[in-house]
């Protein structure tokens, strides 16, 4: 099993908004930068678990946990001329955004970036580094171990 940090901006999709669909399960869509589809169309594996964190609001951090639900499969979104993440290259035959679903598994206290800061044990964090403003990081074993005690799960 691997580890994975995934951010959505709450305004987009929050940890609330998957918690309360029917199924608790959504397309992780609009990626939009290579590195980040790549980690989803090559790493990500069923039963994987991540860390939904809300970024580009007032209080970016930790907010829950999810499973990857699905195999890697096209963005739908890519193929809709109506959104906001439509992409006139892709085809169907030859998609070029990928994306898997995600289901909600549970809630977590909130934890900022300041917080996880203060512990050495995160240092190396992909999310903690500067510039790194990547949607998709992966977590180390030991790093997931620690965020989960930080938790209470």
């Amino acid at each position: 099993m691997q580890y994975w940090l995934m951010k959505s901006e709450p305004s987009e999709v929050s940890i609330d908004d998957v918690e309360n669909l029917p199924n608790q399960t959504i397309e992780w869509f609009g990626i939009r930068n290579y590195q980040a589809r790549n980690f989803m169309r090559d790493s990500m594996q069923l039963g994987d678990k991540a860390i939904f964190w809300h970024s580009s609001c007032k209080n970016p951090g930790i907010y829950g946990i999810v499973t990857i639900c699905s195999a890697v499969h096209p963005d739908s979104l890519q193929f809709n001329p109506e959104s906001d993440y439509f992409e006139p290259k892709s085809t169907q035959e030859k998609p070029i955004w990928w994306c898997v679903d995600v289901k909600f598994e549970r809630k977590t206290k909130y934890i900022s970036i300041q917080e996880l800061r203060q512990y050495p044990e995160l240092a190396n964090m992909k999310v903690l580094q500067k510039g790194n403003r990547l949607s998709i990081t992966p977590v180390t074993r030991e790093e997931w171990q620690f965020i989960m005690q930080l938790v209470g799960a």
